[in-house]
């Protein structure tokens, strides 16, 4: 028997929580504060030596590497992928689920018969 899927996706579900784009940052901010980490360890550099180089303190680095604080500005991320000798690459791309909208349509009863309940709802 092949799968079916019942029902919406994650992100529907979240869509309809207002919860995806509080989501989707906190995703984001944990992807960053990760590959900072890694790219730290690569380099063999600790945290006071990241911040120095960034010019902050270390409490600055510590809020920027904490993956549950989404708080980020793109001032501290450039800064910090400038100390690492790399750049930040941001795009906007089209979602891969994207969200539907759905138009209303015009209400064209004049000279038809229409069932009671389409007439209440066109006028």
């Amino acid at each position: 028997m092949g799968k079916h899927n019942i029902g919406s996706s994650f992100d529907d579900f979240l869509q309809q929580e207002a919860m995806l784009e509080e989501v989707t940052a906190v995703a984001l901010k944990r992807v960053i504060a990760w590959q900072i980490a890694e790219e730290m360890k690569a380099q063999q550099l600790t945290k006071a030596r990241l911040a120095t180089r960034m010019h902050t303190s270390r409490a600055a680095l510590d809020r920027l590497l904490d993956e549950n604080d989404p708080g980020l500005t793109l001032t501290t991320l450039a800064s910090a992928a400038a100390a690492l000798g790399r750049r930040v690459d941001i795009r906007l791309t089209a979602p891969a689920n994207p969200v539907k909208t759905v138009k209303a349509k015009k209400c064209t009863t004049a000279g038809k018969k229409v069932l009671p309940a389409v007439e209440k709802t066109c006028g």
